[in-house]
């Protein structure tokens, strides 16, 4: 697999932020691009994103990853809403336009927050998204299962995918399948059994970690490829 390239994102006039291009592997290129956001408490190169950026990349996607401004200037708290949503779509327009890119299919998502600001970056229409990645979605903040993260869902009109551990303290699949049911939502969930919010799982489950991960990856490959029928 090729090296990753090093992008600069204009989001404004006064911030950029970098981003990282893992080229999908020639032998298996499926003409499609993953950006995934990285989640609050990390930035991009968080060996987590590293992970499935690097995989994602060696099984075809061509997957770009990024810095949203407030970890690009090594703060802590993440910016409001508006400027998270700003930098993201600053990251659209930058891969889009990218010559080994912009005849690519595009997909969106990522880590925890990253995977939710992509959601409500997609429920504004923008034509260009072919389907959502969820690596763990924050369904609501630890502990206040009532203060959810739904309200923009009925908005998405593009298949989704789910990966959720079945211990995620942020919301396990059985929280998630009834608000796919009632929106009647294009959305698959793939489950990891005892899993956490990085898909951690208990000796219990009787698999290897990276085992975990790799059955996670293929997961989104097969799923892009079906979605590219829906």
């Amino acid at each position: 697999m090729s090296e990753s390239e090093k992008l600069t994102v204009e989001v404004n006039q006064t911030d950029s932020v970098t981003a990282f291009l893992y080229p999908a592997a020639k032998q298996s290129k499926l003409d499609t691009t993953i950006i995934l956001g990285h989640g609050a408490g990390a930035n991009q190169l968080h060996p987590f994103m590293r992970l499935f950026a690097a995989g994602l990349a060696q099984r075809g996607l061509d997957a770009v990853t990024f810095n949203f401004v407030y970890t690009e200037k090594g703060k802590g708290a993440p910016d409001p809403k508006a400027k998270l949503e700003s930098c993201y779509k600053a990251v659209i327009d930058s891969a889009t336009r990218h010559k080994r890119l912009k005849s690519n299919r595009l997909l969106i998502g990522g880590k925890s927050m990253g995977g939710r600001i992509a959601s409500q970056v997609a429920a504004e229409g923008d034509d260009r998204i072919a389907g959502l990645v969820f690596l763990g979605y924050p369904l609501h903040p630890p502990g206040q299962p009532q203060k959810l993260r739904t309200d923009h869902w009925p908005l998405i009109k593009v298949p989704m995918l789910f990966v959720q551990g079945t211990r995620d303290s942020l919301g396990t699949p059985d929280e998630i399948k009834p608000f796919v049911k009632k929106l009647k939502l294009n959305a698959s969930i793939y489950v990891i059994e005892t899993g956490d919010h990085s898909f951690k799982v208990q000796k219990s489950a009787g698999v290897e970690q990276d085992v975990v991960y790799a059955r996670v990856m293929d997961r989104i490959v097969e799923w892009a490829l079906m979605s590219d029928t829906l």
